[in-house]
């Protein structure tokens, strides 16, 4: 192997052509299988949906009318079970923003029912998001 250096010209005859792999992610050719997102499991969804039935005795039983006129649609991992996505939905006659702020108000209380309402370790973080019914 010749330990002399090329140069960058050298390599323009290589740089001119159009290949399929052109603007392509190196990323996503180099992807592995094994390092997908994965689906729910059996017990992800077990907790989602246990959490999902505290949420919604916990949303009857808060004193804000702004949370008690709110639904929880559907409760997701996001990305895992550490952390749930809640989608909450709200009728059109109460305003989204008093919605969100009272969600944000209530969020120790509403995570300390999940917990109480499911047995692990540690109570999953609760992460709402508001959408129109």
């Amino acid at each position: 192997m010749s330990r002399r250096r090329q140069k960058a010209d050298e390599f323009q005859n290589l740089a001119g052509d159009i290949s399929p792999e052109d603007g392509s992610d190196p990323k996503e050719f180099h992807a592995k299988p094994w390092n997908a997102p994965k689906q729910a499991g059996r017990k992800s969804q077990q907790l989602c949906r246990q959490a999902r039935d505290a949420l919604h005795g916990a949303f009857a039983s808060c004193g804000d009318p702004a949370i008690q006129a709110a639904g929880v649609v559907a409760v997701e991992p996001a990305p895992h079970s550490g952390r749930l996505r809640v989608l909450v939905g709200v009728p059109p006659d109460f305003d989204r923003e008093a919605v969100v702020g009272a969600l944000e108000r209530a969020a120790g209380f509403l995570r300390s029912e999940v917990a109480s309402a499911i047995s692990r370790r540690y109570a999953p973080e609760l992460v709402f998001e508001v959408i129109p019914n």
